[in-house]
């Protein structure tokens, strides 16, 4: 009998998940890790000890044995700290991936290892395919809850001992197969916010470590309409609106029923933009640390993807001397510098990488 390590993470996704595995015949061992949780110099929403508690209700419904991870320290080096490193030079990052790539899959796997288990597991929207002992990523049934996006730093080598039970299953399914088997975490929301930490605002989150430095808002015509606390707090793409972090003067708040987004970041100076201005799209960036999956792959024909359910855009990436560029087939709105990008062929999941 083969054996399977998965992630239960108290949720309906891994609960399911090692449902569908113990009825494929597999010895499943559940596995709780608790990565994150407040402390002295760090404050979130993370809910470990109520998840920890539903992680153990499911493996006494399902007749598994739950070991428990404490991956703090590694999360805290490898995911928060890059995190708040990567904002605090204006950046927006994905810390999403980073624990994918450096907590969830290797260390996981790392524990598994010791034991002399075959494989590891989670509840990720995500499908696994083999294909002439190639074994390759693609997106999820259901394209509304794939998480491929958050997947793309892995390797093949960690998918050769990966399972992705529910890649084949909408998530309509998932609960419905939760509550037949009464788990009671059928109609759990899932989780949401930074991974691990919880559904924080990320402004509130970010200023625990990152000091306000108070900074203009121009136009697109470079006229000064107003203040803010740091562009570090704030994102390409993102809607601003007055409030504690964002005061305008008088000629821009009588222009108050135009929705105003963030265009850009200069140094720490703001350039704001009504709806659908032309300075609000971007058509081509350039790609750092371009990762991935299968070697010797080929770049024609691709699409990319630049945010977690954003559509997937027509795009030619070119190399020229040690700098990658990609181009997008139309301009598009909201690509922010630090953010992931990635290239997907038809369901397959080629690379990934980061804006710049």
């Amino acid at each position: 009998m083969k054996s399977v390590l998965i992630g239960l993470s108290g949720g309906v996704d891994s609960a399911v998940s090692a449902l569908l595995l113990k009825k494929q015949g597999y010895k499943v061992i559940g596995a709780f890790m608790r990565n994150f949780s407040d402390n002295k110099n760090l404050k979130g929403e993370c809910h470990w000890v109520e998840d920890k508690k539903d992680a153990e209700k499911i493996a006494s419904i399902l007749k598994i044995p739950l070991l428990t991870f404490n991956f703090e320290n590694e999360y805290k080096r490898d995911v928060i700290e890059p995190m708040f490193n990567s904002y605090s030079k204006n950046l927006t990052p994905n810390p999403d991936t980073n624990c994918n790539r450096y907590i969830k899959f290797p260390l996981l796997w790392k524990e598994a290892q010791k034991r002399d288990i075959d494989f590891i597991a989670t509840g990720h929207y995500a499908k696994i395919i083999k294909k002439k002992n190639k074994f390759e990523l693609h997106q999820a049934i259901d394209k509304e809850k794939d998480q491929t996006y958050f997947l793309y730093k892995l390797k093949e080598q960690d998918l050769k001992h990966t399972l992705f039970p529910i890649g084949n299953l909408k998530k309509s399914q998932v609960r419905e197969i939760a509550k037949k088997a009464n788990l009671p975490v059928y109609n759990k929301r899932g989780s949401r916010g930074i991974c691990f930490v919880g559904k924080m605002d990320m402004k509130t989150f970010l200023k625990q470590r990152i000091k306000e430095k108070k900074g203009i808002i121009k136009n697109p015509e470079g006229e000064i309409i107003g203040t803010h606390t740091g562009t570090m707090f704030f994102t390409i793409g993102e809607r601003i609106k007055e409030n504690e972090e964002i005061h305008l003067n008088d000629s821009a708040r009588n222009k108050a029923s135009k929705k105003f987004y963030v265009a850009k970041k200069q140094g720490n100076t703001l350039i704001v933009a009504p709806e659908n201005n032309l300075s609000l799209k971007r058509k081509q960036f350039i790609i750092k640390n371009l990762s991935f999956i299968n070697k010797n792959q080929s770049l024609k024909n691709i699409k990319v993807r630049i945010r977690h359910r954003g559509n997937l855009i027509s795009a030619t990436i070119k190399k020229e001397k040690n700098q990658i560029t990609c181009t997008l087939k139309n301009p598009t709105q909201g690509i922010a510098e630090g953010q992931s990008v990635v290239i997907y062929k038809n369901s397959k999941v080629l690379a990934g990488g980061e804006i710049r």
